[in-house]
This record gives C-alpha cells, sequence and structure tokens, in this order.
C-alpha cells in the first residue's frame, strides 16, 4: 500500500487576505480555489512540488475551522497523507489504537473521499487522509 504526503492545511480567517502572502511566496496563483460545504470551508490550494498548501477558510462561525481558529489562531491545521485504500488504512489504524473522527461528511476538496485521525491519538497532529 503506498501512502505519500498530500497537503499541509493551514487555517486562515480569510482567504482573500492570506492568499496575496502565499502567491508572493510560491511565485504562483492558486492551483485550485473551491468551497466545501460539507466540510464547512472554502479552500485554496496551492501546489508546492510533490505535495500542496491547503488555506483553509471558514464558512460559518460553526465550522471546525472557525472552531480552530478560535481556540488556537491561525495556522497549521493538519497534515494530509494520501492513500490508495482508505478502508484498509482505517482498518489498520483503528487496530494500531488511533482514534478516527466521525464526520457527516466523507468529501473532501476535489470530492475525494477524506478522513481525519484524532490528533490526541497521533501524538499531538490532526492527520487527514485522502484517497483520490
Amino acid at each position: 500500500m503506498s501512502v505519500k504526503m498530500d497537503h499541509i492545511g493551514i487555517a486562515v480567517q480569510s482567504l482573500q487576505q492570506a492568499m496575496p502572502k502565499y502567491r508572493a511566496l510560491l511565485q504562483k496563483e492558486p492551483d485550485h480555489v473551491e468551497e466545501v460545504p460539507g466540510q464547512g470551508v472554502k479552500v485554496a490550494m496551492f501546489r508546492a512540488g510533490d505535495s500542496s498548501i491547503e488555506l483553509l477558510e471558514p464558512l460559518g462561525p460553526d465550522s471546525p475551522i472557525a472552531r480552530h481558529i478560535a481556540k488556537r489562531g491561525e495556522g497549521i491545521h493538519h497534515i494530509c497523507l494520501a492513500v490508495e485504500n482508505m478502508d484498509a488504512v482505517l482498518k489498520e489504524a483503528e487496530q494500531a489504537g488511533l482514534e478516527i473522527i466521525p464526520q457527516k461528511d466523507d468529501r473532501g476538496a476535489g470530492g475525494h473521499r477524506i478522513a481525519f485521525l484524532h490528533p490526541k491519538s497521533t501524538g499531538g497532529v490532526l492527520i487527514e487522509l485522502v484517497e483520490k
């Protein structure tokens, strides 16, 4: 089974304010911008080598990203690993004692299937898994 780094998610209050900084840093426009209502976010993806930087703006005050920003401020929210077989990876993760965060919608940016592993079971890091 192949697993690779897909992206790093960064919580921001406003894409309009954050994107110019990342445009300057990465010397390019975002590769993709979309709203993901099921996750309560608007995202801007900047490809950087073999992975991406994903800026996450909350769509409303009750979104997970809005709660994250209210509690911890803007900054790194999660790392994302691309997996080939989500069901097999989740089964192995559970067997290893990792806690899967239940969610209503398992579709993320681009319509890809996603899952999250709770930071309390991963050494303090929220890990997203994506199956493309």
